[in-house]
């Protein structure tokens, strides 16, 4: 599964951006999918996560409320639509597919298979 993903650049704090993240193959139906994101000297962390047929969803404390993850199967994409940016969310923006076998995606990297090539979020402060 190749993962693409597009969206993202600079925001002003409390703007929004949208990031997608793109799949050819049509087993992404199939795949659950995580949003991470990297700041610089952090490690990765997960901050959403959807199954597989968008029945469930799970947020990090520091995006609930604000960050929407969404899939298409249909369109084969998955969103992340990030509103009321703040500074702290300037990170490198990953989207992940899993297949976990319970079916209930969690926010440990290494549970996922495939990535994406990951895209700048930057919001001045």
């Amino acid at each position: 599964l190749k993962l693409v993903q597009s969206g993202g650049g600079l925001a002003r704090p409390g703007g929004s951006l949208r990031l997608s993240c793109s799949a050819s193959e049509s087993v992404f139906e199939y795949y659950a999918i995580g949003w991470f994101r990297q700041a610089p000297g952090m490690d990765r962390e997960g901050i959403a996560t959807i199954t597989s047929n968008a029945g469930f969803i799970t947020y990090a404390p520091s995006v609930k409320g604000r960050f929407t993850i969404s899939k298409d199967n249909g369109k084969k994409t998955a969103y992340l639509q990030m509103k009321s940016l703040k500074p702290e969310d300037t990170a490198v923006y990953y989207c992940a597919a899993d297949m976990p076998p319970t079916g209930w995606p969690g926010f440990e990297k290494a549970d996922y298979d495939y990535w994406g090539q990951g895209t700048q979020v930057t919001v001045p402060s």
